[in-house]
């Protein structure tokens, strides 16, 4: 091995706890080993320390200094999820697993055999609740008399709603539909609306209890080289995320989104995006403003140019949740604040829109404008002319790269002859547009290794790549993981990862497994196995 050429900058100042020295780092693409030194949170040498003077170039006799040797293990940028509903994420384990199921029948008897074991309904005290579920391909109906059936108890009805995977639809049976609201349903299946005003009345757990789930994600998550998320819940994420840190969870940066049904309440109170919240340590940030377009693939509501098979009438093309005339004075009204905004959009003819009133905004020369690196979220579905209408304009693709693995069947029925242009990552790049990755989750696992796996190599458990001219560079994965960052800089706050494989030459199967062996934030470790 060789050593890298050192490169030194001031420090702002010692911490309180003294340096901390990183030996025998190696950094993607080389085998060169580094020492990294870190004050106050920042890098301020990366290069070669004599190990009897360990302080370095900056050394201050008689500093306490503590040094970790890294073995030659890879140290890399921390990693983000661009896109989570994380205490959805954080209640998905307590949840009944329904995502195996071949058919509403299939579904129906997953809940039978919950109930007959007469297994606790957690998180919404007597009330059965199941994920994951994806109905696209079903030859049956999921109807309200199949869960009736499934759900009949000598103990008496038992409410059962089962949430879809892309979190755009609702199952209920008739005790749960009543209990709702919604006694006269005629199938039971709840889209867009509907389906998110139940998925948030299912929140009823004492917020000890979620916050004592959500503390225990965030740990995982940590464990993965996870540094920072952009969590989309949709609430308001100011007092949730203060109360939760101020309880100890402080393993994850935080920036949280803020929806159309918030933003004047967070106009009202001052917020400014990319503001840190006071009392926070410098975890809590204010996010983007978050709107919800149109709705998803499975569903059947991404709203599309083309009609979808065997649909017709007003639903044929999809759903679009919110109209142009209504998109453009939301827009404004958060860049009024400083307040990047987040638009959902999946289907092609909902990105043209979401572009669209980009463009108006963009032509309003108001301030701060398009300098505030608006992002699409999803954009599964572009022509090739909105991809490079994403690049002319500055949009970033927020884009969550499992879901073409988990969608490829659906898109492949759904969207005959236009999955080229489906989950479009490469085009993206080539049209020079910056990508951010994240996982939706609950919708995929909130692993950012998963994300960049299923970028690089768009297959999973040995099936054939899926339009595998899409793929990406591993460098590039990397980069849309770790907010544009592949190697770690001096002058770079020390949100770090350590893996034990070169991400930039491991193999789909390695990215995907990754052993991470530490992540620190600003210089402390959140997770540590060395």
């Amino acid at each position: 091995m060789t050593r890298g050429r050192p490169v030194t900058v001031p420090a702002t100042g010692r911490a309180g706890a003294g340096a901390l020295v990183l030996r025998n780092a190696r950094l993607p693409g080389s085998d060169d080993l580094v020492d990294v030194r870190i004050d106050d949170g920042v890098i301020t040498h990366l290069g070669y320390l004599d190990p009897e003077s360990p302080s370095g170039p900056r050394g201050v006799p008689g500093e306490p200094i503590e040094v970790v040797d890294l073995g030659e293990r890879w140290l890399i940028p921390g990693l983000w999820d661009n896109h989570v509903h994380f205490t959805q994420w954080a209640q998905t384990a307590r949840r009944l697993d329904v995502s195996g199921a071949a058919s509403a029948v299939h579904a129906a008897a997953f809940v039978a055999a919950r109930i007959a074991a007469r297994a606790t309904f957690t998180p919404a005290g007597d009330t059965l609740i199941g994920y994951g579920f994806r109905d696209a391909l079903w030859a049956d109906a999921p109807t309200r008399a199949v869960l009736d059936a499934a759900s009949a108890s000598a103990l008496g009805p038992i409410p059962v709603v089962l949430v879809s995977g892309d979190l755009h639809s609702c199952w209920l049976n008739s005790a749960a539909l009543a209990r709702y609201g919604l006694p006269e349903h005629p199938t039971g299946l709840l889209r867009e609306t509907d389906a998110f005003r139940v998925a948030q009345l299912l929140d009823t757990v004492a917020d000890e209890v979620v916050d004592g789930w959500v503390d225990d994600a965030a740990r995982a998550a940590a464990a993965r080289g996870v540094v920072g998320v952009v969590d989309m819940e949709m609430t308001w994420n100011l007092d949730v995320w203060r109360r939760r840190i101020a309880a100890g969870t402080t393993c994850l940066r935080v920036e949280f989104g803020v929806y159309s049904q918030h933003l004047q309440r967070a106009v009202d109170r001052g917020l400014r995006g990319g503001a840190l919240i006071d009392g926070t340590g410098g975890l809590l940030t204010v996010g983007p403003f978050k709107v919800i377009t149109d709705g998803s693939l499975n569903t059947r509501t991404a709203y599309c140019l083309d009609a979808y098979p065997g649909l017709t009438g007003a639903a044929a093309h999809g759903q679009l949740n919110v109209e142009p005339a209504e998109l453009l004075p939301l827009l404004r009204l958060a860049a009024g604040v400083g307040m990047r905004a987040a638009v959902h959009a999946i289907g092609d003819h909902a990105n043209r829109l979401a572009l669209d009133a980009f463009e108006l905004l963009a032509a309003d020369g108001e301030a701060p404008g398009m300098a505030l690196r608006h992002s699409i979220e999803h954009a599964q579905l572009l022509s090739d002319d909105d991809v490079h209408r994403f690049a002319r304009l500055g949009i970033v693709a927020s884009v969550q790269p499992e879901h073409a693995l988990d969608d490829r069947d659906v898109a492949d029925r759904l969207w005959a002859g236009r999955t080229e242009r489906a989950f479009p990552l490469a085009s993206l790049i080539a049209a020079g547009v910056e990508l951010a990755f994240g996982s939706d989750a609950p919708v995929a696992p909130l692993d950012p290794w998963v994300a960049m796996a299923a970028a690089v190599g768009r297959s999973r458990d040995g099936d054939d790549p899926w339009h595998p001219e899409q793929s990406v560079p591993r460098q590039a994965a990397l980069a849309a993981s770790a907010r544009g960052r592949h190697r770690v800089s001096v002058g770079d706050v020390a949100d770090l990862a350590v893996c034990e494989i070169d991400p930039l030459v491991a193999s789909v199967a390695d990215l995907r497994r990754m052993p991470v062996a530490a992540t620190l934030l600003a210089g402390r470790f959140t997770h540590r196995a060395l």
